[in-house]
């Protein structure tokens, strides 16, 4: 490959990838609604000559370049979250901005971005000629990822078919080349008591003070969480709290919370509800207290409804695995120097891909992770050209290696 042309185009493609993400960001596609946006994504990818593009029945869109049997895969999750306090913004958060270096607005980092340099860097691959004669290359706009990480490609694996070698997520990457997250899972505690009058509190029995017990252990446990040298700590914290009671007369008869638990390797659900249900004030309670994950249920925007347990599993790439190597080995051969090789602090939809499925991740993508959900959000103009350079050499060079 000339790699010095690759990265001669995707400085070219500059102002396009600028053009294509400004037009994603003032699309608002919260989960559940990214009609538009997936509509306008694949206008693009029609316009720059992707092979074929399609829209599948959860309302993901693919782009496919090349025919052959081996298929690898970039994802792109498009959707976002909401903009939170309008008046954290110092902009309009889908109008955004841009200037010389960086460009502004709701999905710039977290994670339109990836998909600008996706769409790009499929377009030099075609234009070079650099489509290995036995690849397809799938550029995959993922939905409902904010509200269910790794949701998108359970679907697109089990139902859909799509059953890449590996996978690259464009999640940002702060420049690096990133091979593993912790896992995640959502818990639910509920706890039941018995109403009464509140002038009397000793005829009932108090779901919030039963609750207050665990909470305090809840913290404790979190101390004592295993760490890893590589992911770091598993750490859990309680996310929301919720009652129910007569009136505020009365003594409440319910209390539950929800728990966001992070698993670093060697964990998993099992582990995790175990170590609550085990906590000295749960099995005081017995009966009353109930230890359970979440699921989520929500209709995508075509209407689909796909339930699934919120459970994502902890996954890691062997630095010395092929796919690691490559796109190493690419990022040395275009930028004339080694990557830095790291893990996100966040979830990603590889919680299913490599997480459930065993498919190979790995992540370099435009933007910063600290710029994920913020007030403010923006990714940089150098970022969507250099990893638009990535894209397009990283699968001539994994198959020159396999």
């Amino acid at each position: 490959m000339d790699f010095a042309k690759i990265t001669e185009l995707s400085k070219k493609y500059e102002p396009q990838m600028t053009r294509f993400l400004r037009d994603m960001i003032a699309i608002p596609s919260e989960s559940c609604q990214e009609e538009a946006v997936v509509k306008r994504i694949k206008q693009e990818m029609e316009a720059v000559g992707f092979d074929r593009v399609e829209i599948d029945k959860m309302g993901n869109v693919i782009g496919y370049m090349g025919n052959g049997p081996r298929l690898v895969a970039f994802d792109a999750h498009i959707d976002t979250v909401g903009i939170g306090e309008r008046a954290n913004w110092t902009f309009d958060p889908y109008q955004g901005y841009e200037d010389t270096e960086t460009i502004g607005g709701r999905g710039a980092s977290d994670q339109e971005g990836g998909m600008a340099s996706m769409v790009y860097g499929a377009r030099i691959m075609k234009e070079l000629g650099i489509i290995p004669a036995d690849v397809t290359v799938a550029m995959v706009g993922t939905v409902q990822e904010e509200d269910c990480d790794g949701l998108c490609w359970q679907y697109l694996i089990k139902e859909h078919g799509l059953k890449p070698e590996f996978v690259v997520s464009t999640e940002p990457t702060d420049g690096g080349i990133y091979r593993g997250q912790r896992g995640r899972m959502e818990i639910r505690v509920d706890v039941r008591g018995v109403s009464c009058h509140g002038s009397a509190p000793e005829r009932g029995d108090n779901a919030i003070f039963r609750m207050g017990h665990i909470l305090t252990e809840l913290e404790e446990l979190h101390k004592k969480l295993q760490d890893d040298p590589f992911l770091g700590k598993g750490s859990l914290t309680v996310s929301q709290i919720f009652y129910s009671s007569p009136s505020r007369c009365a003594v409440a008869d319910g209390c539950s919370i929800s728990i966001d638990r992070r698993l670093t390797m060697g964990e998993d659900k099992d582990l995790a509800l175990g170590q609550i249900r085990d906590l000295p004030s749960v099995r005081a309670a017995g009966d009353l207290v109930k230890v359970s994950m979440y699921t989520y249920e929500a209709p995508s925007w075509t209407g689909l409804v796909y339930p699934t347990d919120c459970y994502f599993p902890t996954w890691v790439l062997p630095q010395d695995h092929v796919v690691c190597k490559s796109a190493e080995e690419a990022y040395r051969n275009l930028f004339g120097k080694e990557g830095r090789t790291d893990k996100w602090t966040f979830s990603t939809n590889g919680v299913s891909i490599m997480g459930m499925f065993g498919i190979p991740v790995v992540g370099f993508g435009p933007g910063k992770e600290k710029e994920a959900h913020a007030p403010n959000e923006k990714t940089w103009k150098e970022d969507l050209v250099r990893c638009a350079a990535l894209y397009a050499a990283l699968p001539a060079t994994y198959a020159q290696k396999g």
